[in-house]
Parts: structure tokens; sequence; C-alpha cells
């Protein structure tokens, strides 16, 4: 007798006492047929990762570089640029040469790009187009994925021009989001436009929607995803907003699991075709397992920095399994692809759990082969 999935998902140690929405799961498996058979797991190196299931890659893989170091005038209310604090700064177009050269000498295969965005939602990255051209130049199997904010058409050629090789923006679809958490005098149409320039490229262009950016509430979520859609990216990355950044004053809920394993079902209906991502960004603990869980379920290509056990759902769920060391803004489309054809890796069940158990004794490290980035 099939065991449904909800059974399915009980059945794993690793995610015992992670409560899963009866009717949800239902909903999803009986749409299961329509969903993509593989999932991806990405363990980029932004922060320290490991699970009893994955270890994450070398630090030095895929490093995360800010141009402005931790600063940023907008200081939105989700993330007071914190995210920024960690990444290594490059303040100046000298830094992010010495940098990116000694992150490759140390077996850096690409990078994030990032900065803080001016009063306008744009990151200045005028001076140090020539650098990534030379950069691309020199190293030019290193990729480079740009979150580029708000843009015109002549910034995204220039960001072409340069050789980025995926171009990243936050789409949001709520004009109050942007007023209240952004602080920002820009309309939901300047996001839209923004995503046209840079699908107009040849960029690979991977958007990012942030469910429960409304201080943890869900707004504009369902017209991002509309807006995205008018635009055929390479793939869409969906996050879901981390409360611990916020101030006191501007409190945000934690997004309720449910609803974000409904906005995943929705986006996979909506977009069949395009690569569907869970990106690192995400809150930790129960919330972050139901959360992965619904994701696997509802048929997302990849996840970052997956929940212990979802790898386990994932293979009981017949789903063929890869990891891949590097961030799945870049790791989309062709390359990905090719990985998969000269690989055909698939977890053996029984392996993985033996695996599990061995480590969380103080064993040796999971037996799940990772595809070189």
């Amino acid at each position: 007798m099939n065991r449904g999935w909800l059974d399915l998902a009980g059945a794993v140690e690793a995610l015992d006492g992670v409560e899963l929405d009866a009717a949800l799961v239902a909903g999803i498996e009986a749409e299961a047929p329509a969903l993509r058979d593989g999932t991806n797991f990405y363990t980029p190196t932004f922060k320290s990762y490991a699970t009893s299931e994955l270890a994450g890659c070398g630090k030095s893989a895929w490093p995360a570089v800010s141009i402005t170091g931790g600063d940023c005038a907008l200081a939105c209310d989700h993330c007071k640029a914190k995210i920024l604090e960690p990444m290594i700064p490059a303040r100046t177009p000298e830094d992010l040469w010495r940098v990116v050269n000694a992150q490759i000498e140390g077996g850096a295969q690409g990078m994030l790009l990032t900065g803080g965005s001016n009063h306008r939602n744009e990151v200045e990255y005028d001076a140090y187009y020539p650098v990534v051209r030379r950069i691309k130049d020199r190293f030019p199997a290193f990729k480079i994925a740009l979150h580029t904010a708000l843009v015109d058409g002549g910034i995204a050629r220039r960001m072409e021009d340069a050789g980025i090789d995926a171009a990243m923006m936050d789409v949001i679809g709520a004009q109050d989001t942007i007023s209240q958490v952004y602080h920002l005098k820009r309309s939901v149409a300047d996001f839209e436009r923004s995503l046209e320039c840079l699908a107009a490229t040849s960029m690979k262009c991977v958007p990012h929607i942030v469910i429960g950016l409304h201080y943890g509430r869900m707004l504009g979520e369902w017209e991002a995803l509309e807006i995205v859609a008018r635009h055929k990216p390479a793939a869409l990355v969906l996050v879901v907003v981390m409360p611990f950044y916020a101030p006191a004053q501007r409190p945000f809920v934690t997004p309720d699991a449910r609803q974000v394993g409904r906005f995943f079902l929705d986006a996979r209906r909506r977009l069949p075709d395009t690569p569907l991502l869970l990106g690192c960004a995400r809150p930790a603990g129960r919330v972050k397992a139901e959360i992965d869980s619904y994701a696997v379920m509802a048929g997302l290509n990849g996840i970052a920095h997956p929940a212990d056990g979802v790898v386990e759902l994932a293979v009981r769920l017949g789903r063929e399994v890869r990891v891949t060391p590097a961030c799945c803004s870049i790791a989309v489309g062709n390359e990905v692809m090719a990985l998969e054809r000269e690989s055909g890796i698939r977890v053996d069940l029984q392996d993985l759990i033996a695996e599990q158990r061995r480590r969380r004794r103080g064993g040796a490290l999971a037996g799940i082969p990772v595809v070189a980035a």
C-alpha cells in the first residue's frame, strides 16, 4: 500500500516534531504528477552550515563581497544592513581586484557581488565595471552573480558588457511595502521596469521574491509573481523574511509556514517551466524545517542550506537528489543541467539514513556526492 506524503515526512527521524498541515500536504500531493522530479541542494558559503545530511562546501568556494562594506543608506526595516556585515568588504575597485585574486588563489569558483543602496535603491557600481571586466577576461571560468538593485536600460547594458553572469534583484509587488519597509519613493512599476531591462540582456536574470516582506505578512507576493512571470527569467529565487533583523519599534512576525507553502505551490503552478529555488534567507528553527518540507513537496528545483532531514524527505518522495557547493542564483540553467547529465547522481535512502545516524554519533560525514560547481 502506498504511503501518503504526510506519513513519509513522519518517517524522517530528523523531522520529528515538525507539524505539517495535512490539508496542504494532501493538496500538493494531488498535483504531484505535474511537479518536477529532481531537487538540487546548494551549500554556498555566506555563512557556516552543516547538518547530519550535508556539510557546507569549502569556505572560499563562493564568497560574498560588498563594495560598501556594511554600509547602506536605506537601512530597510527587514535588514538594517545586517546582511552585509559578514561579507568581505571591497570599498574601492583596487580592493575588489585584490580580494578576487586572493579568493581565487584560495579556491573560489565564483562570488556574489553586492553592496548597500543609495536613497533610490541603486548600488553605485560605476567605478567597478572596468575591474569586473578585467576579472572576467583574466578568469573567464570565475562566475559573478550581481545584486543589481534598481536599474535602467543603460545600467543593465553596462553590467552585461562587464561580463556579469547572473543579475539578481528583489521584486516587490506592494506599494505600501516599498514605502514603509524600504523607505523608498519608488513605485512597483519601477521594479518591473528594472526587471524588464535586465531580462533584455544576455545575463541570466534571477529575480528574488521575499516572502513576508511586509512585516512578516503576505501582501505583494502574488503581484510580484505576476511581474516575474511576464518577463520569463532564467530562474526565480524565493526567500523568507528573517524577523530577527527588524528594529524593536517596527517588529516583524515570523511568516506562517503554511502560507509560505501555499505560495510555493502557487509559484510552481504559475511558472511550471521556470527553475524555482529557495534561497539561503529564511527563519531558523522548526519553521525552517516546515518551510523546507513544503518546498520539496511543492516541487521547487533547488534549496540552499536545507534543514536537517529535508534531503531524506526528498529521497523518500522519489526525487533525484544532487548537491552543489555554489550560490543557487548562479547554478541555474545550462550549467546545472550539464552537471546533471554528466553526473546522474542518485542518493540511496538506506545509505543516507545509516550515514545520518553515524554522523549524529560523531562519525564520518554523510556520504552524499557533491557536484563540483
